[in-house]
């Protein structure tokens, strides 16, 4: 199942050699009818948030409705595969998620390849994870975790939101990179999880920052560390893992992207808008209320990150032995 990251790339940034004058055309035609940006979560999330946002935008810009269609389930193979069997047309869209670039490694048998069967179109926003310990652990850094995890061996539970998710590989790259020992507790999903971290029956976990903020501020959980490479506006004081685990960045993310074979045009038009949208100060500060950033660039530049998530994460869940439940 696994693709090339260089083949990935390729298919990416081939996109731009398609004729012009037929793309001129397409790209001025579409879209004629409504389109359809499908979700593998139920709505409410982080991920439905954002994907409405963006179809409001992509409605008054292009004059058709862009609808959200949620489709739960599976890991998030329903929406996929979903996307993937649709025409390559425009008028079906995915709102891919790190859960693809994990998939791509955690299940053996898909009856898809997300690599070779969806185009990159735009990363949309970036998330932070963040590592953080109930009050009553001992620690108030992440080289004081370090510390208190080899000091006490097996002491420590660190929770996750599920066997494979993103949370559990954050957790599990933490481990491969730190040589501590931690007991994996799984949950089904952050709400879950967060009960019993806040209520002492797990001690350590790492989390998507906009789940867990408010408990933090609330000084029910104790925040260690930002997961990604720079720090979070959110929660400016708390340092980035990186400086204490040099190379490490966990994060959640979201963009769209097409069946493969969409024409380049089509990629191109609603790169530019979903741009636009990303260059808007209202949407901006919508998604900085979520603690995410926003991810402007091309389809390639969309490409690149998904290839990298996919090889980074790959590694984590080889090295771990991790099996899909």
């Amino acid at each position: 199942m696994q693709l090339a990251r260089r083949e990935f790339l390729h298919l990416a940034a081939g996109l731009v050699a398609l004729p012009v004058l037929p793309r001129l055309a397409s790209a001025q035609a579409y879209p004629s009818r409504p389109v359809r940006l499908v979700v593998g979560f139920a709505a409410g999330g982080t991920t439905d948030i954002g994907a409405r946002l963006i179809a409001q935008w992509l409605s008054e810009r292009l004059g058709q409705t862009v609808f959200v269609e949620n489709k739960p389930g599976a890991g998030t193979h329903a929406a996929t595969e979903a996307v993937v069997r649709a025409p390559a047309d425009g008028y079906t869209l995915l709102m891919a998620t790190g859960s693809n670039a994990i998939n791509a490694t955690l299940y053996e048998r898909m009856a898809y390849n997300f690599l070779r069967d969806i185009v990159p179109v735009a990363g949309v926003i970036r998330s932070p994870f963040v590592l953080e310990v109930h009050p009553s652990v001992p620690v108030n850094t992440a080289a004081e975790l370090i510390a208190y995890a080899k000091a006490n061996p097996g002491r420590l539970n660190m929770a996750s939101f599920g066997t494979g998710t993103s949370s559990h590989l954050a957790g599990e790259m933490f481990k491969m990179l730190t040589g501590v020992t931690m007991q994996h507790v799984p949950y089904r999903g952050s709400g879950p999880m967060l009960i019993d971290l806040i209520g002492g029956q797990v001690q350590v976990a790492f989390d998507n920052l906009p789940a867990s903020i408010e408990h933090i501020k609330a000084g029910k959980l104790r925040p260690l560390a930002i997961c990604t490479a720079t720090r979070s506006e959110a929660l400016p004081d708390v340092p980035v893992l990186a400086d204490t685990v040099p190379g490490y960045e966990a994060s959640a993310w979201i963009g769209v992207t097409a069946p493969k074979d969409t024409p380049g045009d089509i990629v191109d038009k609603l790169n530019r808008e979903i741009n636009a949208a990303l260059a808007d100060p209202k949407i901006k500060a919508k998604f900085a209320e979520l603690s995410g950033t926003v991810l402007p660039g091309s389809p390639a530049d969309f490409g690149r990150l998904i290839a990298g998530e996919t090889e980074k994460w790959g590694k984590v869940i080889r090295s771990a032995s991790i099996k899909a439940d």
